[in-house]
């Protein structure tokens, strides 16, 4: 019986891992989204149009042959999907701290221990029963 609640245990805490595999997947994509689609935008809109995905510097030029097909593509440093990628780990972090907090809210905490009551120490006992003896 051991056996099969361990299998049993074991079996839930796998699909809670794959479920939460899963789950941060979608959330992963559903956060890439809303930056490059929603906050990415605003962002550009207040900047003067910038794009911040656009952004990048060019090592080398793309050759293009006469017929405008590209022999060579171009080589360049794409910084700007590196600040789409840390704006997007900002709020990633920064919605997984309101989770936490809020959780840790709902959670109740620990009823206080009550100390038992101090009893006299082995000083005191010794001094009673010396007292005890004298009499």
């Amino acid at each position: 019986m051991l056996k099969e609640f361990k299998e049993f245990i074991m079996t839930g805490n796998v699909i809670d891992l794959a479920v939460a595999v899963l789950l941060a997947g979608a959330m992963g994509l559903v956060v890439s989204g809303f930056v490059s689609d929603v906050m990415m935008p605003i962002v550009g809109h207040f900047s003067g149009g910038l794009d911040f995905a656009d952004m990048k510097v060019v090592l080398d030029e793309a050759v293009v042959a006469a017929d405008g097909t590209v022999t060579k593509p171009e080589n360049a440093i794409l910084y700007g999907k590196w600040i789409n990628a840390i704006i997007n780990l900002i709020i990633v972090g920064f919605v997984l701290f309101i989770i936490v907090k809020a959780y840790n809210k709902t959670k109740t905490p620990p009823a206080p221990v009550e100390e038992a009551p101090k009893g006299p120490t082995a000083e005191e006992l010794l001094v009673e029963i010396r007292d005890a003896l004298k009499k």
